[in-house]
């Protein structure tokens, strides 16, 4: 059976890149495009009736109406944003995420890495290789080497970069939500990472750097739970 294809919506204004846009989609099964519309008004109620997997939001106007516009689309429980921009620099990513983006996806890059973004977008992850490039180091920490995380912190920054609350982290691992509070804050203190935010940003890199392989989901054991809460 084949699967269904992923749905993409443009929140676009210059018709030429919603048909370039079109006729690259259509290149891919396993895309669809699901329309478009350039007025923010006229884009939500679009996305509210279509409900596209994916909605790809212009940053045209200024960061003010995409974020803005980002937001709401992120509260509908089925469509996924991606910030569509022409440039972008780690507090602009950190915003994105903040409202809700999924990603980050400079408007220059190639149609192949469009398409590796709606999948890495439409898989559950995140996208935000444009900002990442951009965060500079904490000055208290820019000498140092990426750090080593433990099993257990790999864990939760994974789950983190996917979205997960940290109540929603401690149900997919079977620990406490202040057992997970403890391990983000050595996170933070390891990498730092500002917030949680920064943390997805960059979690792609943190993981690659500890090349071992993660510790099975079990529970932790013993009394570093509940003392924590």
């Amino acid at each position: 059976m084949a699967l269904k294809p992923v749905s993409v919506f443009a929140c676009e204004s210059q018709p030429v890149v919603v048909e370039g846009l079109r006729k690259a989609l259509e290149r891919y099964t396993e895309f669809e495009f699901a329309g478009a519309a350039g007025l923010p008004g006229e884009a939500l109620e679009a996305i509210r009736r279509v409900a596209p997997d994916i909605a790809l939001v212009d940053h045209e106007d200024g960061p003010g109406p995409a974020l803005e516009l980002a937001a709401e689309i992120s509260a509908l429980p089925s469509t996924q944003v991606i910030l569509w921009v022409k440039g972008v620099d780690g507090v602009r990513a950190s915003e994105a995420l903040h409202a809700g983006a999924r990603g980050v996806l400079e408007k220059w890059q190639t149609l192949e890495t469009l398409v590796e973004c709606l999948r890495v977008v439409a898989s559950g992850q995140l996208w935000f290789d444009a900002g990442e490039r951009s965060i500079p180091p904490a000055p208290d920490r820019s000498h140092r080497r990426t750090p080593r995380l433990t099993p257990r912190e790999r864990q939760i920054v994974a789950l983190l970069s996917q979205g997960l609350k940290n109540t929603e982290i401690a149900k997919a691992l079977a620990i406490s939500p202040g057992t997970v509070k403890v391990h983000l804050m050595h996170v933070f203190e390891k990498t730092g990472a500002r917030d949680r935010y920064e943390l997805a940003i960059r979690s792609r890199k943190l993981l690659a750097a500890d090349h071992g392989v993660d510790a099975p989901a079990a529970a932790d054991p013993g009394a570093d739970g509940s003392a924590v809460e």
